[in-house]
């Protein structure tokens, strides 16, 4: 952080990411202000600025790690106030194929269900920071720098609403947690800056989600049901609890294949699903609100440390960095990785050398873009590039969730992968792969479960 503002920090975007930047640097001693375009303040309920805040969202094993690193006791305060946490190996219960990974006590947590309500119990806590304010209901005109364009000293903000006119935050420091929209590829052009480079991996996601309440418990001594999609059953769901009888069910289907917003289209999609258990939760529940979709067309990667220049006392931070496929629900745990990055970098007591927390960030990032953005590839009609590494590790995740549906020991080391608590070479060690492939083999000559529901209706009923 620079001194020629003095120790002050704009933050730009008050979600996940921006409000995990906002913690860290205000434990470096700087004054920050947050700034977004909506009402924060006081709320649980999804935010206009948020469009995918209405889906389900999961806090994965990592990224509750963390959390409770940056504030101790969240877990406990979540779950006090009714957010539903689990163990991610044996209170989730996984489906891959139609077939259920078999369930092993992992030790880690996942956490959540609904975001805004994990947004809202962060929010608080920074809140109560006293060098941090919200500017709420402001909209980011774009930043101010010096005259040569080398140095970021600042942000224009404007408020929402008629007869408003723009005003300058001067800050030692700037950070960008805009989100997936971010306006910095086309600031930095502006500026003279090279165009930053780009990976891009096509997938069509569409989620359409609605909140219930129960006549029945589903879950028992779960808190999710998750029948994954896969290439070779490319619909899949989320049935997430909530507390007082209630729960948070997300649709997904990829490629241009959307499920309805109906009610009636609603259920005949869960109907689908290659496991019957989302369907017959929801078949006489009560909706609490009409379904909504979320398309997300695409996960991207901006590869800012490949830029041989970038300004001063600026950064990229979260979903404004690399945007993930979320069904692999890795944002918020990703984030606050980056947070936790930005923090080492506050902690050296030097100005923030951009080039070198771009190179810290995307090492975090390696291995969920190989997660997510490899796990997409697998579908033959995604658009990106494709390795033989990835089709290589493609291949052995198909074998190593058929052997996981027979073996807890495969399960156990696949959700510490998934929940980015170990990176994926982690599952290739030589004596575990050969296990799987042992197990793999096993569960072919095994008798198939049925593919879907005996009652499974045609996709074209079901968009009806």
């Amino acid at each position: 952080m620079s001194e020629g503002a003095g120790r002050t920090a704009v933050v730009l975007g008050g979600s996940m990411a921006g409000l995990l930047a906002a913690k860290v640097l205000a434990e470096s001693g700087a004054d920050v202000t947050v700034v977004d375009r909506d009402r924060l303040s006081d709320t649980d309920s999804a935010r206009r600025g948020v469009p995918q805040g209405r889906h389900t969202h999961g806090l994965l094993a990592r990224g509750q790690q963390v959390l409770e690193e940056l504030f101790p006791g969240l877990t406990a305060e979540m779950t006090a106030a009714g957010v539903e946490a689990g163990d991610l190996g044996s209170q989730l219960r996984w489906y891959f194929n139609g077939r259920r990974l078999s369930p092993a006590e992992s030790g880690l947590l996942v956490v959540g269900g609904y975001r805004p309500v994990i947004e809202y119990h962060v929010r608080r806590r920074v809140a109560k920071l006293p060098n941090v304010r919200f500017l709420e209901e402001h909209d980011i005109v774009g930043l101010v720098t010096d005259e040569g364009g080398t140095c970021v000293t600042g942000a224009r903000v404007q408020r929402r609403g008629a007869a408003t006119v723009a005003e300058t935050l001067h800050a030692g420091l700037v950070v960008d947690a805009t989100g997936k929209g971010s306006r910095t590829p086309s600031w930095l052009t502006a500026l003279g800056y090279p165009q930053v480079a780009e990976e891009r991996v096509k997938i069509g996601l569409t989620y359409t989600s609605c909140r219930f309440a129960l006549t029945h418990d589903p879950f028992g001594e779960d808190v999710s049901v998750n029948p994954v999609a896969t290439p070779a059953h490319p619909r899949g769901g989320f049935l997430t609890k909530l507390s007082d009888h209630r729960c948070i069910v997300s649709l997904t289907g990829v490629l241009g294949d959307h499920p309805p917003t109906d009610p009636e289209g609603f259920v005949a999609y869960a109907r689908s699903l290659p496991v019957p258990d989302i369907y017959e939760a929801i078949r006489d529940a009560q909706f609490l609100e009409e379904p909504t979709a979320f398309r997300y067309p695409a996960s991207i990667r901006r590869r800012y440390e490949r830029l041989e220049r970038f300004p001063e006392s600026f950064i990229v931070l979260g979903d404004a960095v690399c945007s993930f496929n979320p069904v692999y629900g890795q944002g918020i745990t990703v984030a606050a990785l980056q947070a936790l990055t930005l923090r080492r970098h506050l902690r050296t007591g030097e100005p923030i050398s951009a080039h070198g927390y771009f190179r810290d960030i995307s090492r975090v990032l390696d291995a969920p873009w190989e997660i997510a953005a490899g796990g997409d590839l697998g579908f033959p009609g995604a658009e990106g590039r494709r390795t033989v590494k990835s089709r290589i590790s493609n291949a052995f995740t198909a074998k190593l969730h058929a052997a996981a549906s027979a073996d807890p020991a495969v399960t156990a080391a696949f959700v510490r992968v998934a929940g980015l608590v170990d990176p994926p070479t982690a599952l290739m060690r030589p004596s575990f792969a050969l296990r799987v492939l042992r197990g793999a083999r096993k569960a072919a000559s095994a008798p198939s479960p049925p593919a879907t529901p005996a009652s499974r209706p045609s996709r074209e009923e079901s968009e009806r």
